[in-house]
C-alpha cells in the first residue's frame, strides 16, 4: 500500500502524468544483470547462456533478463560472470565514467553494484576505495567485490567525516549514491514503503548535505562527482543539489547525454533552484524500463598537473621488504604460475592474511579496513593456503593447475561435494566452462572441495 501523503505529493508534481505513474505500480518490475568484462564479453555471454537478453541503453554491459531465466541460481553467478542489478541503478556509475589508473571513491558503496561497475571500467588499474558506514553492509560489499574478482579495491568501513579528515582533494572521481527515503524502490521493496514519512525525507535531505560536503573536500580540482538517489522526493534531489551548489560555488552541473525516457530535473519542484538544475536526470518507471532514480553529474573547477597526488594524512602503505616478500612469493608459486614483477613489489601482510595492494594504496592505520586489495592467501604454519578471492580474480591460464566442470558438475561442487580426479597432487583452480569458481586440492584420486563453507549452495 503506497503512503497517501506520498501519492498526494506525486499527483501535485506530475499533474497529467500522474495516472501513468500510478499505473506503473501494477506492472511487473524490470530485472537486469551486468556482465563482468574482466571475465567475459557480450558475444561470448550471449552464446553460452540461454537467458533472454535485451540491452540496457545507458550501460554497455547491462542486459534486461526475463523472470524465468533465474540468473541468481546459475553457477556463473557464483563465478562472478555477472552482477544482478536494478537497471536504473546502472546509470550513476556509467555517468561517473571512471578510467583505468585513476583514484576513485565510492562513498556509500554497499551492497556493491556501483562499485563493481566502477571497478569494471577501471580494468584493474588505479585505486578504488569502496566505503560503507554500516558494518554488516560493509561485509556484504566486501564479499561482492570478491565474487566479481576485483583486484584494485580497498574496502573501508568508515563515516564520510572520518574519510574527509584523511583525504584532501585526493580523488579523481567520487560516487555518492546517498542514503535516501527509497521512494523509487517502493515497487521493489515493501519495507521502504512502510518506513516512509515526510519527516524521514527531511532527515535524509539533511544527511545528504553532510555527505556531499565531505565528498566535495575529497575531490581534486577538475574532478567529477556523481550524486544519485533512488527517490522521487525533490527535497532530496533538486533541493539537495541546489543547496550544495549554493554552498560550494566551485562546483557546477555537467550537461550529459540523456537516453530515451530520461527526464530533466525540474526547477519548479524546489525553492531557490540552481540555474542549471534542468541538466540533472530523473528516471521514472512510467517513462523507461527501470525504477525511480535521480542523477546529478558535478565537476569541481580547476586543473591539476599530471603528477598530482592529492593529500592523504596516512601516507602510502609500505609493502613487504624484498627479503620477506621472497618467502611468500615462493608459497604463491605453489598454485600460481608466473607472478608479475610489479605485483611482487606490492605484497602486504595484514595479520595472517597476504594481500596484493592496489597502486599507491593509502596506509591502513587509523582506518577500519576490511579488504586492503586482493586477498592472495592465509599464512598457516609456514605455508600459504590460497584465498577464495584469488581464485575468482585469476583465469585458468594463470593457475599452476586447473580442472574444468560442466554446469551440472559445478552445482555439485558449489554444494561442497568432492569428485574423482587424476593428475599431479596439489592445488587446482576449479572452473565452470572456463570461468573460475574456487579451489580444490587433489590428493590420491579425489579432488577435495575447498569452496568456502559459508558460501555453499544446496543442490
Amino acid at each position: 500500500m503506497l503512503p497517501q501523503l506520498f501519492l498526494d505529493r506525486m499527483k501535485q508534481m506530475l499533474e497529467e502524468e500522474y495516472p501513468a505513474f500510478l499505473n506503473s505500480y501494477e506492472d511487473a518490475r524490470y530485472q537486469a544483470l551486468r556482465i563482468n568484462p574482466s571475465k567475459t564479453d557480450r558475444n561470448r555471454f550471449a552464446e553460452e547462456t540461454s537467458f533472454h537478453l535485451q540491452p540496457v541503453p545507458w550501460e554497455a554491459n547491462g542486459f534486461y533478463y526475463e523472470k524465468e531465466d533465474q540468473p541468481g541460481k546459475h553457477p556463473y553467478h557464483e563465478a562472478g560472470v555477472y552482477y544482478i542489478q536494478e537497471p536504473s541503478a546502472m546509470a550513476p556509475a556509467a555517468y561517473l565514467d571512471a578510467q583505468p589508473g585513476e583514484k576513485v571513491l565510492d562513498l556509500c558503496a554497499a551492497p556493491g553494484g556501483k562499485s563493481t561497475q566502477i571497478a569494471a571500467a577501471m580494468q584493474g588499474k588505479g585505486l578504488l576505495v569502496s566505503n560503507e558506514i554500516h558494518p554488516a553492509r560493509a561485509k556484504i560489499l566486501s564479499e561482492n567485490m570478491e565474487r566479481m574478482g576485483v583486484k584494485n579495491v580497498m574496502v573501508t568501513n568508515e563515516s564520510p567525516q572520518t574519510l574527509a579528515g584523511m583525504f584532501t582533494e585526493y580523488f579523481d572521481r567520487i560516487m555518492v549514491d546517498a542514503p535516501c527515503s527509497g521512494e523509487g524502490m517502493f515497487r521493489k521493496n515493501e519495507q521502504a514503503c512502510e518506513e516512509w514519512s515526510p519527516e524521514n525525507v527531511q532527515i535524509c535531505a539533511a544527511r545528504q548535505q553532510e555527505i556531499l560536503a565531505c565528498a566535495a573536500s575529497m575531490l581534486r580540482p577538475g574532478g567529477r562527482m556523481v550524486y544519485s538517489t533512488c527517490t522521487f522526493a525533490p527535497e532530496e534531489n533538486e533541493g539537495t543539489i541546489s543547496r550544495f551548489l549554493e554552498q560550494h560555488p566551485q562546483f557546477h552541473i555537467v550537461p550529459v547525454k540523456k537516453y530515451p525516457g530520461m527526464a530533466d530535473g525540474v526547477a519548479a519542484w524546489t525553492k531557490h533552484p540552481a540555474a542549471e538544475i534542468g541538466d540533472t536526470i530523473r528516471l521514472f518507471p512510467h517513462h523507461l524500463h527501470g525504477e525511480g532514480h535521480f542523477v546529478a553529474v558535478l565537476e569541481k573547477e580547476g586543473t591539476v598537473s599530471e603528477n598530482y597526488r592529492g593529500y592523504c594524512a596516512n601516507g602510502e602503505e609500505k609493502p613487504l621488504a624484498n627479503g620477506e616478500a621472497k618467502a611468500y612469493l615462493a608459497g604463491l608459486q605453489e598454485f600460481l604460475g608466473k607472478i608479475p614483477a610489479d605485483d611482487a613489489e606490492r605484497l602486504l601482510l595484514f595479520g595472517e592474511q597476504l594481500y596484493l595492494m592496489p597502486e599507491h594504496m593509502p596506509a591502513t592505520r587509523r582506518l577500519h579496513v576490511l579488504r586492503p586489495g586482493l586477498h592472495l592467501g592465509t599464512v598457516k604454519k609456514n605455508r600459504l593456503e590460497p584465498a577464495h578471492a584469488l581464485a575468482l580474480a585469476i583465469s585458468a591460464q594463470e593457475a599452476c593447475h586447473s580442472w574444468n566442470l560442466s554446469v551440472d558438475e559445478a552445482r555439485a561442487y558449489l554444494a561442497g561435494q568432492t569428485f574423482p580426479a587424476e593428475g599431479e597432487k596439489g592445488w587446482y583452480l576449479i572452473t565452470v566452462d572456463g570461468y573460475s569458481l574456487g579451489w580444490g586440492k587433489l590428493a590420491g584420486s579425489v579432488m577435495k572441495n575447498h569452496y568456502p563453507k559459508g558460501l555453499r549452495k544446496l543442490l
